[in-house]
């Protein structure tokens, strides 16, 4: 278990164990999510946007027929340059 005191200006210091568990580091942002118990849940900002894209974008690259890096590669070049796939 860890504890944190809440300063008078309602700062808290994370414990070093919970930010190396988060992969927190100087100047990256928490998130507080409170779940279904009521229970309040910390989680690194940073980290649960990159889950909420993956999971925006599954199966998108299989939608349009990315199956390894020569095909990323024709798309890119087709954004960039106009050039067909």
């Amino acid at each position: 278990m860890n504890l944190a005191k809440i300063s008078a200006n309602g700062q808290i210091t994370v414990p070093i164990e919970i930010r190396r568990q988060l992969g927190l580091k100087s100047g990256d942002k928490i998130l507080f999510l409170q779940n279904q118990n009521g229970e309040i849940i910390i989680s690194n900002a940073s980290a649960a946007a990159i889950r909420k894209a993956q999971t925006a974008f599954a199966g998108a690259a299989e939608a349009m027929g990315i199956s390894n890096e020569d095909d990323i590669q024709a798309l890119v070049d087709e954004v960039r340059y106009g050039k067909e796939r």
